[in-house]
């Protein structure tokens, strides 16, 4: 019965570019974690993005039937986890799922994706509840939200105590790349993820916005759960560089896609929602954030006028 279950590639993106191990260690308890995983189709594959703290060794050492696949460089995690799912469309796999390399699964995370998964053609994008790893019911993503009014991209249900709201399989505005289940039909039908948001950030949005224009559902399923140490492999924190990266993708997705009249409101909701944060870099003393917050805007428009 189960050799009659789509099979599976699961796709764990690392790096690793302090030797301190953090990242090596991170995960290595994520690949324990998803090897329990009941789903009995599936395939695990570390895409190491050019690691520095034995990551690799660890792998060959301690998961011998995982696939390591080395870039030798740090790509970022778009162009990262296009080398995955290149991997992928050459293997004959129905579904891939990208999963950070910084969250521990419920054993029925994957059945219970597929479940609803196989339950319609047209669903191409699947994804889980995802909540806090240090709070272990406080809710991290429960579906995503795109109003392009506000020009806001945002989690549905973010620091939200879970006691049930979101328990509904629905579809949703976009699937976070955290943990993102993609159809074979779907990389077929819509490529890859879009390397202008490189290194990451809005990249997510982007493609489940793309599956969903090619005629493909995008469902969250709240019964498939996964715990997330947030930015763990990152260091953790609105750092100056993540500060840039969110407001300059963010701004090149509404350029994209918002239509003519949502840029009535877009300026005045992002305007405001950026003074405040100018505000609150400027009484916290973060000068660094503020500039940051500045550049993104300006290298945005930069790169959206030279794309022509």
């Amino acid at each position: 019965m189960s050799n009659e279950l789509p099979l599976v590639y699961s796709i764990i993106l690392n790096c690793g570019l302090n030797p301190d191990g953090r990242a090596r260690n991170l995960l290595l308890a994520t690949l324990d974690s998803v090897k329990q995983l009941s789903y009995p189709r599936n395939q695990i594959i570390v895409v190491d993005n050019g690691s520095v703290d034995g990551s690799q060794g660890a792998v060959r050492a301690q998961h011998r039937d995982v696939v390591l696949i080395e870039n030798g460089r740090n790509l970022g995690y778009t162009e990262g986890s296009n080398v995955g799912l290149r991997y992928v469309l050459e293997q004959d796999v129905d579904w891939a799922l990208l999963l950070n390399n910084d969250i521990a699964v419920d054993p029925g995370m994957l059945s219970e994706m597929m479940t609803v998964a196989l339950s319609d053609e047209r669903i191409g994008i699947v994804g889980p509840k995802i909540y806090y790893y240090d709070e272990p019911t406080r809710i991290w993503y429960a579906g995503g939200k795109i109003s392009y009014f506000t020009g806001i991209i945002s989690h549905r249900g973010i620091r939200e105590a879970d006691h049930g709201q979101y328990n509904v399989v629905e579809d949703t505005d976009y699937v976070t790349g955290c943990a993102l289940l993609i159809k074979r039909k779907v990389l077929d039908s819509v490529g890859l993820l879009d390397p202008i948001y490189s290194p990451m950030y809005s990249e997510d949005a982007d493609y489940s916005l793309r599956a969903k224009r090619a005629g493909f559902r995008v469902v969250y399923v709240p019964q498939a759960k996964v715990w997330h140490k947030v930015s763990a492999s990152t260091g953790g924190g609105l750092t100056p560089l993540k500060t840039q990266l969110k407001v300059e993708h963010n701004f090149i997705f509404l350029m994209r896609y918002a239509r003519w009249y949502h840029w009535f409101t877009i300026p005045w909701c992002v305007g405001a929602v950026a003074l405040l944060f100018v505000v609150r870099g400027f009484l916290t003393g973060n000068f660094a954030v503020i500039g940051a917050l500045l550049r993104g805007f300006a290298k945005a428009i930069r790169r959206l006028t030279s794309l022509d």
